[in-house]
């Protein structure tokens, strides 16, 4: 399930790209299959073994294109261990609202995008991540949980801060927001529910058989509740 539109990101074969707080390495598989030079970076060993793992079975698969290259590194988001201008490309899918200190953040996102190069960020959207807030505590004051709510204009102001100049915006996971809601309602935990229960079952069906009526009802939902809020910026040419 990607957040990132390709379309919009304008990654080609052979880029260098950085998959920031990569998680389970959804967009670092795909960037992978188009042929990219990825770098798998997040602060859990756990999820890069997992990811490193995958990228194996991929190569192995032939699921990628002759000269694509994958890596994983660990290391911590406020400092990170690359050159700057080192990358065409970047991706920071929901990340920045776990991390407390974002202006340094973004401040190394900048540093190590070289200049014509594109960073997607992905955030949960204002109102839908506002909602859950205030159905429950559980859904956020964890260790490593969301520490700050984005409104649109802040996020663009702290990113324009920072260098970049932003380029376009969509929304995504229309469907996913309510599936949210229940959980925030009936306990983030409770996956038992009969409500969570059955509604996890339509995002499977979502995610694995794409039917016509959902891909539809996710276009017209994306910009209305869309759960997450997707940017783009490209960092200026060296005058």
């Amino acid at each position: 399930m990607l957040t990132v539109d390709f379309a919009r990101f304008g990654l080609r074969s052979g880029d260098r790209v950085l998959d920031m707080g990569c998680g389970a390495g959804r967009h670092a598989f795909e960037m992978y299959r188009r042929g990219a030079h990825v770098v798998a970076f997040d602060q859990s060993v756990a999820d890069l073994q997992e990811v490193n793992e995958v990228f194996t079975h991929m190569k192995a698969a032939g699921e990628v294109p002759p000269g694509a290259l994958a890596e994983v590194q660990q290391g911590d988001a406020l400092h990170l261990p690359f050159d700057n201008d080192e990358f065409d490309r970047i991706v920071a899918a929901e990340v920045l609202e776990h991390i407390p200190d974002d202006v340094q953040a973004i401040a190394e996102l900048a540093r190590v995008l070289c200049p014509g190069g594109v960073l997607a960020v992905s955030v949960p959207r204002w109102f839908p991540e506002l909602v859950n807030w205030k159905l429950s505590d559980d859904y956020h004051s964890v260790e490593g949980g969301h520490v700050r709510i984005y409104t649109e204009r802040d996020l663009i102001a702290k990113i324009r801060a920072a260098g970049l100049q932003l380029s376009g915006r969509s929304h995504a996971h229309g469907l996913h927001s309510p599936y949210w809601w229940i959980k925030c309602a009936v306990g983030v935990r409770n996956d038992d529910h009969p409500l969570a229960r059955a509604y996890h079952r339509l995002l499977v069906w979502e995610i694995v058989q794409r039917p016509r009526l959902l891909q539809l009802a996710g276009r017209v939902l994306d910009p209305l509740m869309g759960k997450s809020l997707v940017l783009y910026f490209r960092k200026p040419m060296a005058s």
